[in-house]
């Protein structure tokens, strides 16, 4: 590894060929500076990152690519969207979009390591597939990175050049919980038993769960990410004291970050670890929360599409809903409002238009209750997510709907 000054990246990124992919840490890792000197010194290139955030290179000859799309690459007409589980994404890099460069932002050197610190995720298997094939890896090392461990250590020999830029990390604060997903948190809450196992999401209905399981005890942590809600039932004694967190990149607080520095507690590791439906089996009394924006009659997701077009992919769902249902004592929810405010319709339909997600789970959960679909009959699954998911003012609506579709006979 060198250790070299911003004028020596113009003639390291000259070497690179026509039209180069570059891999960059996503999330609220980006490595802003690198980006930059990326796009201010190729004319083309394309640009793969997980969840890209605003504030990313737009221009022409900039072509995005990612199996699952974030604000900053939403709807864009560069967009080339990678359908994959993130488990199989460090494949989908080693096998079929090989890094010419690799992007990081890591911390301060620590010995002859850095780490990865808040986003572990699809980089460990970018770096080796780069190193591979005579590509290029640059850390972008940053004071305001913390030092998380795990498969977050990166050491020195794996990187080409390192260059110390100090830039603050993006964070994430929380909306007030709104009342339906406090409805939907606490109802799949109380179903949680003390010394279960969470996977744990962003947003109201995975901070509306953490905030209600306030007074349990033994939680344990195994999940692609989490937020200022773990850190909340540590504070609060709600966490196995004996077990540590395992997770692949984090989305907060600074307050969140802070902790996680030199922290022995948190696994940092990589996404076919975290993400491995066979390793997620093993966890205890698993549960997984994830959200959706319909749901058919046939207990099947849209999590992906908005009128037909990619609207973020499949991240970590299948990979959690599928381990967690061959945990033993494990539970998958699928949860959503029932009613979409903005276009004042239904997300409990009679048959999914759009490609599915996911199928086939404990449970859906919305603000009106918690219909049980693993286990049931086509016609009761139907049947409870009518009864007691989907919206009063179209249940006898889709009970027509699900007559029609054969799902449920005419007799009471």
């Amino acid at each position: 590894m060198r250790v070299i000054g911003p004028e020596k990246l113009e003639s390291i990124l000259g070497r690179l060929g026509l039209n180069p992919r570059v891999v960059a840490s996503g999330n609220f890792a980006t490595p802003h500076f690198l980006l930059h000197e990326v796009d201010k010194h190729l004319p083309a290139y394309r640009l793969h990152m997980l969840n890209a955030q605003a504030g990313i290179p737009n221009r022409p000859g900039v072509t995005y690519e990612t199996a699952f799309v974030g604000p900053g690459m939403r709807n864009h007409d560069q967009l080339e969207y990678i359908p994959a589980r993130l488990s199989l994404v460090p494949e989908l890099l080693r096998d079929h979009y090989q890094p010419d460069v690799v992007l990081l932002n890591t911390s301060p050197i620590r010995h002859d390591t850095v780490s990865l610190g808040i986003e572990v995720n699809i980089m460990p298997a970018a770096i080796e597939s780069a190193r591979e094939r005579g590509g290029i890896v640059i850390a972008q090392a940053n004071k305001y990175m913390p030092y998380t461990y795990g498969d977050a250590q990166i050491y020195d020999d794996e990187i080409d050049y390192l260059i110390e830029v100090d830039e603050p990390l993006s964070e994430h604060n929380p909306r007030a919980i709104d009342e339906c997903s406090r409805s939907i948190g606490e109802q799949i809450a109380a179903r949680v038993l003390d010394n279960s196992t969470l996977q744990s999401g962003i947003g109201g209905v995975p901070d509306a769960v953490l905030s209600s399981l306030a007074k349990s005890k033994g939680l344990r942590i195994w999940t692609e990410m989490f937020s200022d809600g773990v850190l909340k039932l540590h504070q609060l004694g709600a966490l196995d004291p004996d077990r540590a967190l395992t997770a692949s990149f984090l989305f907060g607080s600074r307050e969140l970050y802070d902790w996680a520095n030199l922290n022995t507690k948190i696994h940092m590791m990589r996404t076919e670890h975290t993400n491995n439906p066979g390793k997620i089996e093993k966890q205890a009394q698993m549960v997984s929360v994830n959200g959706a924006l319909q749901v058919d009659l046939l207990d099947q997701a849209n999590a992906s599409r908005v009128n037909g077009r990619i609207y973020s992919g499949f991240g970590g769902q299948t990979d959690f809903i599928v381990g967690s249902l061959h945990s033993r004592g494990g539970q998958s929810f699928i949860a959503l409002p029932s009613w979409h405010k903005k276009t004042d319709t239904s997300t409990i339909i009679p048959l999914l238009s759009n490609p599915v997600t996911s199928f086939q789970h404990s449970a859906v959960a919305t603000e009106n209750g918690i219909a049980d679909a693993f286990g049931r009959s086509q016609s009761q699954q139907a049947r409870n997510i009518i009864r007691f998911a989907a919206h009063p003012s179209v249940r006898d609506e889709l009970t027509k709907a699900a007559i029609d579709l054969g799902l449920m006979s005419a007799r009471p």
